[in-house]
Formats: structure tokens, C-alpha cells, sequence
């Protein structure tokens, strides 16, 4: 019976004790952890380029992509589909 009672002590001790620590640590943890996804952020979208929309003048046009130039499997033309009025 005290085997078992000292069991139980040792497991609310950790328990609790566990508890506490984390609690203490949390904000440090968060911390840390934050700052790893901000550098891992960093590093994904530094590789884009810097948008320079004060050099443009009003009205400039500019093309950022061409597209692909794909041949058309339709060689019939356009269907028009036409309605008779009385």
C-alpha cells in the first residue's frame, strides 16, 4: 500500500512539476519558434523581385511575362451561332 501511494506522489510530482516548467519556458519557447518560421519566411520570399512602381510614369505599359506561344488543335474556326428574327 505505500508502494503504491509513493507511486502516485512520484507521478503528481512530475506531473506538476512538468507543468510549472513549461509554463516558466512557454514564452521562451514561442520565442524561438517564431523567430525560425520569420527566417524561414525570409528566406522564401527574398527571392522576389523588389517592385520598383515609383520609377513607372502614368499611363507606361509593362509586360512582366510573354506567354506561351500554343498552336490551336481547332483548324475549323469559330462556330457563331446564329437566330432568326420574324
Amino acid at each position: 500500500m505505500i508502494a503504491f501511494i509513493k507511486t502516485i506522489s512520484i507521478i503528481l510530482l512530475v506531473y506538476y512539476g512538468l507543468k510549472f516548467i513549461l509554463k516558466l519556458a512557454a514564452p521562451y519557447i514561442m520565442k524561438y519558434f517564431s523567430k525560425r518560421l520569420a527566417a524561414r519566411f525570409d528566406v522564401n520570399f527574398s527571392n522576389t523581385p523588389p517592385q520598383n512602381n515609383a520609377q513607372k510614369k502614368e499611363g507606361e505599359v509593362t509586360i512582366d511575362k510573354v506567354p506561351s506561344k500554343q498552336k490551336s488543335s481547332n483548324t475549323v474556326g469559330q462556330y457563331v451561332d446564329y437566330e432568326e428574327i420574324d
